[in-house]
């Protein structure tokens, strides 16, 4: 495993040598010739390690690999140092140009003195590298394709059989469903049940589970069992798989037509059962080809293929008709249960738990993960060693080659990796510490960083699209897991795999190890004594008591520096001398400024600082990074000044912000020639743009990669004279982008261009205190959320925000008449629309004859104390969650916001509301949870039909309505009720609320005041068993509790508010035998 990851290296490695010398032939004159010669011994050299990778079981074979490394990686610092002395020269001549002192030309790149040193260094190299050549005839080593290396070697690396494991744990509900889908009478020839999930999962086991039930023996006259095992097969090969197990025989004819004609010969009129596993060939055409050809040879209608994969793209390529309708059956992972119950059975046989088991019992089922070959694998370690030793063995995870089946797993998976970059991609991955959430843009820098991803020659760049295919083999090939969590994706590795990823990192044959994440200076020094610290590639350090000035000059050929640790505070100015750097992360540190040295890495490609952290601003030189694709790091006032002349970083692809400033160097312009930015960027200070000509400088429209754009002004009033809508009017951006957000804007109304955003998803308003009009994005396809925020001069919203023309009203009347009956639709995707603070707003109008947010799942309306009516037009009725909050002259709600769909209603501070609900229907509303209404001065009525169907709601709270009289429940229509609060509604006759006996949910009851009491449902609150909090309010004067409480003996909390004239409890309030907590509040005399 260790030799096939330095092979690995090598041809990374010799792949850059090769292109980096082949592109620099002709450019330095002093070198040319060597570097001639290098590219030509490096491509021989290429060919031989296809051969040598078979080969790794001969010493001198492993030897000559070792060899080869250490001078790859020679040639490899050599060019490296090569090109930053032409990016040093490039950018000499570029500053001087600017300057327009230009003292000498571009084609002196040759200086005299580093070219004769540069070509001693790379003669000395061509050497080794031809004696290395030679040793490779005297292995007898052959040069060949390495398809063909691969295939072969993930062949040997593991077979598979049809014998049943016995005692499969957690997977008879698997096997079960499974074999009844076998036995299902089928008008089919042939069905596929591809069957999915990551390595060590259990799929084979299953299949093999499956392939023995007794149930399938008598329903199949035939069963073949198949194992593939390889990256690419031929269909002759499955054929004679196929055949061979039929006859038991070995196959010797190669003719195909002879071949499948046995085939048939064994299957005439005969169901049969085809298991064909650990298959990882993706082609098309081959799955085609083969299902069309055994279908050919057989009529008989009932026969199945169950195929095993690690990847969903295999599952894609079985024919889509052949499948169940579920498409392919996914493996899940086992219970922590399941993972316990076999590590019990393994290490003791029946026997009890011992307690030294029971200790690291945690430990262990983390480290399972759900993998049953995990869990078998831990059993067995544990089993095969004393108690005294298991929680050594949990902690270091001794889960070696000799000892983990799993291994062998992780084995294949890293041999089909291709190209052989992905494999370095995947070992590249332990560096970071177990558990480590990582994120896509964090791991596909350190990769580019690392040079394991090269550039394509037809699109230079791009290298992190081509990362980003690295990474989607790693998921297939469940090396990586995907986690979703609250918005945000991220990446991460199981620890067996992470384990497996660190021995292939820094392998024991290779001659040292160059990717090392340090903790300490002890670990450091201890490091350094073992390796040569000039040949460590990646470091990760994280130092207690910061950085000395020389400290870095010992690692002067890293390409990766990540400093961490709150004693990290400066940055030394040694970290410009090194001139291989290409990604330097400090955000884990205290670091607040930057030395003017760093400005003299060319080859810097990412820079990451913890945001907001720059004390002194940027390095006066930030343009002389020439090579530079992402800054990660973002501030979020105006105040900060950008780097002088940023527009001149071309290679810039992240860009988290950009403050446009007065200072030369540093306007709107600055972005155009950033051709390459992606993702989010946010634009402050755009009242310094003079003019639209000014802003489309920036060509944002030029840039499809931009997901999101921030268009800020500065806040506060200031005078407009339009120029701010001429300025939005020339930063049209390009119709890719997906996020959209503008604040502080003045001008009176917003340019047409956003009609054209088609791929808009969410759009922002906010602070925009002149805009007289919305725009018009009514029809804008994808747009999903909306939020409007204190725009204080839009009074109406109507067709003009809509999208609705003049011709449109005149069909909706047509339609209307009966002429037509196709509707159109406004905001066809709109899922969440947020309008706050729009102080000014009074009237929403009636969107006539169309169909106006369809897809409507949360509606927030906030402090928009002018508004009288909500006219929403039709199709509100998906509506989820519907809030609306100080809205002080709102007198009534649309009817169709109180469709089927809902789920919480939110009414707070609605002064002039009077009545809620639909009036004489009823209104079921089967999904309802929660019901919050408070505050609302006028509001006399709740329409009874509300709750005439309520078996989902939960919560249910009324307070602070002085005005309400007609309010009535029933609480047998709303059985899942478990919080009820009724709260400051004095008009309301308590014998409206009944049925609390069918209250077999209801956990906790607020209600006041008390004194309006007297006929209230005592004894259907008493027989409420499940009641467990109460609160009760008084009148000031109240004197005594209801003496019905001292009934809730099931009671754990009881709250007493405003009991003023109570001096004592009374004794009755033992028999509350469950009380745990007693809140008396606003009490005086108790």
């Amino acid at each position: 495993m260790a030799d096939a990851a330095i092979s690995a290296t090598v041809k990374v490695l010799l792949g850059t040598v090769t292109s980096i010398a082949a592109d620099r032939i002709g450019m330095v004159r002093e070198v040319e010739a060597e570097l001639e010669r290098l590219s030509n011994t490096a491509a021989m050299i290429q060919g031989f390690l296809a051969d040598a990778d078979g080969k790794m079981h001969s010493q001198g074979v492993r030897e000559w690999l070792k060899q080869l490394e250490d001078e790859v990686f020679k040639a490899d610092t050599v060019l490296d140092e090569l090109h930053y002395d032409n990016l040093r020269r490039e950018v000499k001549y570029r500053n001087q140009l600017i300057k327009k002192k230009v003292c000498f030309i571009f084609s002196s790149f040759n200086a005299i003195g580093f070219s004769s040193s540069l070509a001693s260094k790379i003669r000395d190299i061509n050497t080794s590298l031809e004696r290395i050549n030679q040793q490779a005839n005297v292995l007898q080593l052959a040069r060949k394709q390495q398809k063909e290396a691969d295939a072969a070697g993930a062949t040997a690396s593991r077979q598979t059989d049809s014998i049943v494991v016995p005692n499969v744990v957690g997977r008879a509900g698997d096997e079960s469903k499974i074999v009844e889908m076998l036995l299902t009478p089928s008008e089919k020839v042939l069905s596929v049940i591809p069957i999915t999930g990551s390595g060590g999962l259990g799929k084979t086991t299953l299949a093999k589970s499956v392939y023995n039930n007794p149930k399938i023996d008598g329903h199949f006259g035939q069963k073949i069992w198949v194992c593939v095992a390889k990256e690419q097969i031929k269909i002759m090969e499955l054929f004679k798989l196929i055949l061979v197990q039929l006859t038991r025989k070995e196959v010797k004819v190669d003719d195909r037509d002879v071949i499948v004609k046995e085939i048939g010969e064994k299957l005439k009129g005969q169901k049969y059962f085809l298991v064909l596993d650990d298959v990882w060939d993706h082609e098309q055409g081959l799955w085609d080809d083969y299902f069309n050809t055994l279908m050919g040879l057989n009529e008989t209608k009932g026969s199945w293929c169950l195929l095993t994969t690690r990847l969903e793209s295999v599952a894609n390529a079985v024919p889509r008709h052949l499948q169940m309708n579920d498409g392919p059956y996914s493996l899940g992972k086992l219970s922590d249960d399941e993972c316990w119950s076999m590590i019990k059975r393994k290490v003791l046989a029946g026997e009890e738990v011992p307690k030294e088991l029971e200790a690291i019992q945690e430990q262990i089922l983390r480290r399972c993960d759900g993998l049953p070959l995990a869990a078998s694998l831990i059993g067995g370690l544990l089993l095969n060693n004393g108690k005294e030793k298991w929680h050594c063995i949990v902690q270091k995870s001794l889960l070696n080659e000799d000892q983990s089946e799993i291994n062998q797993i992780l084995k294949v998976s890293f041999d089909h990796l291709s190209p052989p970059s992905v494999k370095k991609c995947f070992a590249y991955c332990s560096i970071f510490s177990q558990d480590t959430e990582l994120g896509e843009d964090e791991l596909i820098e350190h990769w580019v960083a690392e040079g394991f991803v090269l550039p394509d020659r037809e699109n230079t760049g791009m290298m992190e699209e081509r990362g980003g295919e690295y990474l989607r083999i790693l998921l297939q090939s469940s090396l990586l897991e995907k986690v979703a969590d609250e918005g945000s994706t991220y990446y991460k590795m199981h620890d067996l795999v992470h384990d497996f990823a660190k021995s292939v990192l820094n392998p024991k044959s290779s001659s040292q190890d160059r990717y090392l994440a340090l903790h300490s200076y002890e670990e450091m020094a201890e490091n350094v004594r073992r390796n040569k610290a000039a040949s460590i590639r990646s470091l990760f350090l994280h130092l207690g008591g910061g950085i000395s000035t020389d400290m870095l000059l010992r690692f002067k050929c890293l390409n990766v520096l990540k400093l961490s640790g709150d004693d990290v505070k400066f940055l030394p100015s040694s970290i410009g001398k090194l001139l291989h750097l290409r990604l330097l992360d400090i955000s884990s540190s205290r670091i607040t400024s930057l030395p003017e040295s760093l400005c003299k890495l060319y080859n810097l490609q990412t820079l990451t600082m913890r945001n907001g952290a720059l004390k002194g601003g940027f390095p006066k030189r930030m343009s002389d990074l020439i090579s530079l694709r992402h800054l990660n790091y973002c501030y979020h006032r105006a105040e900060l000044k950008m780097p002088v002349q940023m527009g001149l970083l071309t290679c810039l692809q992240t860009l988290e912000f950009f403050n446009v400033s007065q200072k030369r160097g540093c306007g709107i312009e600055e972005l155009g020639t950033l051709k390459y930015l992606k993702g989010s960027l946010t634009i402050r200070n755009l009242g310094l743009v003079k003019g639209k000509e000014a802003a489309k400088q920036a060509k944002l429209f030029e840039k499809p990669n931009l997901s999101r754009l921030v268009f800020k002004w500065k806040s506060g009033d200031r005078e407009s004279d339009n120029c701010d809508e001429n300025v939005l009017e020339g930063l049209q951006p390009h119709p890719n982008l997906q996020e959209l957000e503008i604040r502080y804007f003045m001008g009176n109304k917003f340019p047409q261009w956003f009609m054209n955003l088609a791929n808009l998803v969410g759009l922002r308003i906010e602070d925009c205190q002149r805009c007289s009009e919305l725009p018009t994005v009514g029809q804008l396809p994808s747009l999903k959320r909306l939020y409007l925020k204190r725009l204080d001069n839009i009074r109406s919203v109507g067709d003009e925000f809509y999208g609705v023309t003049t011709n449109e009203e005149e069909e909706g009347r047509s339609r209307a008449s009966g002429s037509c009956t196709r509707r159109r639709k406004f905001f066809p995707a709109l899922e969440e629309l947020r309008v706050e603070y729009m102080e000014n707003w009074v009237e929403w109008k009636d969107a006539d004859q169309v169909d106006v947010f369809p897809m409507l799942r949360d509606f927030h309306i906030l402090s928009c104390r002018k508004l009288t009516s909500i006219k929403t037009g039709h199709g509100t009725a998906s509506i989820e969650e519907l809030s609306i909050d100080t809205c002080d002259n709102l007198r009534e709600l649309p009817e169709d916001v109180f469709g089927s769909s809902l789920q919480q209603l939110t009414i707070k501070t609605c002064a002039r509301l009077i009545n809620l609900g639909v009036n004489g229907q009823k209104c079921p509303l089967p999904c309802l949870t929660r019901l919050f209404i408070w505050g609302c001065d006028g509001l006399t009525t709740i329409s009874d039909k509300m709750f005439e169907s309520c078996p989902s709601l939960r919560s249910l709270s009324v307070g602070w309505c002085p005005s309400l009289v007609s309010f009535s429940l029933n609480l047998q229509e709303t059985p899942s009720l478990e919080e009820f609060s009724l709260l400051r509604c004095p008009k309301l006759i308590p014998h409206r609320f009944k049925g609390f006996s069918f209250a077999t949910s209801l956990r906790k009851l607020s209600i006041g005041p008390v004194s309006l009491m007297d006929d209230f449902d005592w004894s259907g609150l008493i027989s409420a068993s499940t009641l467990r909090s109460l609160q009760l309010e008084a009148l000031h004067h109240s004197e005594s509790l209801p003496h019905q409480i001292q009934y809730l003996t099931a009671l754990t909390k009881l709250s007493l508010h405003n009991f003023g004239g109570i001096e004592v409890l009374p004794d009755w309030i033992g028999n509350l035998v469950s009380l745990e907590t007693l809140v008396p509040w606003n009490c005086e005399k108790l």
